[in-house]
C-alpha cells in the first residue's frame, strides 16, 4: 500500500426515480475522484496502518449514512463492485489493463483520471429487481439490443462489436451470430456511464447514451445524480465532510 486513490460515490439504491420502491443491489451511482478529505480521514484512512502491515494492495469501500450529526458507516467491502468499477474507468485516462495489472504486482501506476464528475445508470428488464422465470422468459430472455446511432449489423468485424459502443458496458449479455441478446435470469442487462466538468454534463453525456440503446421493456432510473444538484451536495459541503485535509 504504497499510495493510494481517493474516490466519492453516491449510490442510488431504491428502483424507481424519487427513491422510492423496492431496494435493489444499485439502480446507479455518482462519483468523483478526490482528495484527502474530511470524510475520508474520518473512515479509511485509519485503516492505513493496518492495511499497510498486511501488505493488502487493491480496492477497498467503506459505505456510509452521514448526516449533520455524523458519519455512520454500513459496510466494509475488500472488492471492486458493479457498476463501480464501470464508473471508475469511465473517469480513466490510464488504460485499465496497466491499472490492474499494476495491482497484481502490488506496484499501481500513476493514475490519471477525469477532474468532473461521472454517473453510471443501470439498464434493467422484467423481472428485476425480483427473482421470477415466467416473468424473464417473457419479456427479458434472448432479447436483441440495438443502438440507434449505429445498429450492430453495421460493425465491420468482431473486434469492433466488442469494443462498441462507448459508455456502454454489459452485464447479463451475449453475443450470438453476431447479435447482443440478454443472458442470465436476472434482468441486470446494461450499465451506461457518462462523465462532465459537473454533474449536470455528466448527467447529460450518460443519458444520451441510454437514450441510444434499443431494448424493448428495459427501464431505468432517469434521476441519477440530480440530488447532488438539488442539494445533497450543498449539504455535504456544509457539514464540513467535504473539505480537502
Amino acid at each position: 500500500m504504497s499510495n493510494y486513490y481517493r474516490s466519492r460515490k453516491y449510490e442510488h439504491k431504491k428502483l424507481f426515480p424519487g427513491n422510492v420502491g423496492p431496494s435493489t443491489g444499485e439502480m446507479g451511482t455518482s462519483m468523483t475522484w478526490t482528495g484527502e478529505t474530511e470524510l475520508f480521514n474520518r473512515t479509511l484512512k485509519p485503516l492505513e496502518p493496518k492495511l499497510r502491515a498486511e501488505g493488502y494492495v487493491g480496492y477497498m469501500d467503506i459505505n456510509c449514512i452521514v448526516n449533520g450529526r455524523g458519519i455512520y458507516p454500513l459496510e466494509f467491502t475488500p472488492r471492486f463492485g458493479y457498476p463501480t468499477i464501470f464508473l471508475m474507468e469511465e473517469a480513466m485516462d490510464t488504460p485499465i489493463g496497466d491499472f490492474f495489472e499494476g495491482l497484481a504486482r502490488a506496484d499501481p501506476p500513476t493514475l490519471r483520471v477525469h477532474s468532473g464528475f461521472q454517473i453510471a445508470v443501470r439498464v434493467c428488464l422484467p423481472p428485476f429487481p425480483f427473482t421470477d422465470e415466467q416473468t424473464f422468459s417473457e419479456f427479458a430472455r434472448n432479447a436483441a439490443i440495438g443502438f440507434e446511432s449505429k445498429p450492430l449489423d453495421e460493425w465491420t468485424d468482431r473486434h469492433e462489436l466488442e469494443n462498441a459502443p462507448p459508455g456502454v458496458h454489459i452485464e447479463d449479455v451475449k453475443c450470438e451470430d453476431d447479435q447482443w441478446r440478454v443472458a442470465g435470469t436476472s434482468g441486470v442487462v446494461l450499465v451506461v456511464t457518462g462523465k462532465g466538468q459537473t454533474m449536470a454534463e455528466a448527467r447529460t453525456r450518460a443519458y444520451r447514451r441510454v437514450d441510444d440503446v434499443i431494448l424493448p421493456n428495459m427501464y431505468y432510473r432517469d434521476d441519477i445524480g440530480e440530488r447532488w444538484i438539488d442539494g445533497e451536495g450543498d449539504k455535504l459541503h456544509t457539514w464540513g465532510y467535504l473539505r480537502e485535509a
